[in-house]
């Protein structure tokens, strides 16, 4: 089983958005029960609220449901427990290494690592810009998908 946990700062708008959208993407191509995949945030600031409605919103123009998540915290145990650990954005990367101190096995990365494109996705929070975070979102995981079936 592959073990994947997307991160970001408050796991209400970019990480949970990933989460269901490769979820529906690997259910729809048939392997979803080979894949174990989550979200969480860095901080403490959501802890045990609901995804943003932005996201929600968003998630249910193109038929995905995000109901009952609700936002948890990273530990340095999901070092153990994943196998890909993927940060929205390079802040996300410094507060994670916070949290799990070295990445020996290389787990970390940026979901548009995928992509070829070493940048953040934008948090929709400040920007508002549900759509664009969602295009970067589905963009990165169709790269993760690729990359991980090869």
């Amino acid at each position: 089983m592959i073990k994947i946990m997307f991160v970001c700062h408050g796991n209400i708008c970019r990480s949970p958005m990933a989460e269901f959208v490769l979820r529906d993407m690997v259910t729809k191509q048939g392997v979803g029960d080979e894949f174990f995949i989550r979200s969480c945030a860095t901080s403490t600031e959501e802890i045990g609220n609901p995804v943003h409605y932005g996201t929600k919103r968003k998630l249910a123009q193109v038929g995905i449901s995000c109901e009952g998540k609700t936002a948890v915290q990273m530990t340095r145990a999901d070092y153990e427990k994943y196998d890909y650990i993927i940060a929205m954005d390079e802040n996300n990367i410094r507060n994670i290494m916070r949290i799990i101190k070295s990445d020996p096995l290389n787990k970390v990365s940026l979901l548009l690592d995928f992509a070829g494109e070493h940048r953040g996705i934008a948090d929709p929070w400040y920007t508002g810009d549900f759509e664009a975070t969602y295009s970067d979102v589905v963009k990165g995981c169709v790269a993760l998908l690729k990359k991980i079936s090869k």
